[in-house]
């Protein structure tokens, strides 16, 4: 494996231009570029899963959950990536358990998103977006509230990225205490078969 970095995400509020006050982490990161996507969930480095922004423990100050690797409730691969939720915020986004990652796409082309979820107990969200550095498309959200709860459910829409965005944002949070699996997130490139 390849030298990897540990990055803290932050937001800091500046006062006039040179006092900086006020930084709260946002996140933790892992980064391999050997490893890919990752989206089995099967590269960890420092209990982090490689290459996903997750927001831990240690950057929610109203959460208390655990972040844990399954190996023996999975989809794909050896395991799965598993939230034990016991307190939390109901915002989303960096306030909530979950994570994030933004990847490179084809402006005007068209994705297929997919993924493995289970849940008991716990509600849920996923969205995505094309994006840019300051702006970015609706998002696009999928949520628990019509999964049967401790069933795997596989999930797949197919997305065409804007003109004007070369990324795609896709994003898990968790907004009430309970346990969520996720497992073989992909973005693919949907080919025309030209039939």
């Amino acid at each position: 494996m390849t030298k990897q970095s540990i990055a803290i995400l932050s937001t800091c509020a500046v006062l006039a231009v040179t006092t900086l006050f006020g930084c709260t982490q946002m996140s933790e990161q892992v980064k391999d570029k050997s490893v890919g996507m990752n989206g089995g969930f099967e590269h960890t480095e420092s209990g982090l899963p490689v290459n996903w922004i997750v927001y831990t423990p240690e950057t929610i100050p109203t959460g208390d959950y655990d972040l844990l690797f399954d190996q023996a409730d999975f989809k794909e691969g050896t395991q799965s990536l598993k939230f034990l939720v016991r307190e939390v915020g109901s915002i989303g986004g960096w306030h909530s358990p979950g994570i994030t990652q933004q990847y490179p796409v084809t402006p005007g082309a068209s994705y297929r998103i997919s993924f493995w979820i289970k849940s008991q107990g716990s509600d849920w969200f996923v969205s995505y977006a094309g994006v840019a550095a300051k702006r970015g498309a609706p998002y696009q959200t999928i949520d628990s509230s019509n999964m049967a709860e401790d069933t795997w459910h596989h999930v797949e829409r197919r997305y065409t990225i804007p003109q004007e965005l070369k990324e795609i944002r896709f994003e898990l949070s968790i907004r009430s205490p309970g346990t969520v699996w996720i497992d073989d997130v992909r973005i693919e490139p949907v080919v025309d078969d030209g039939g």
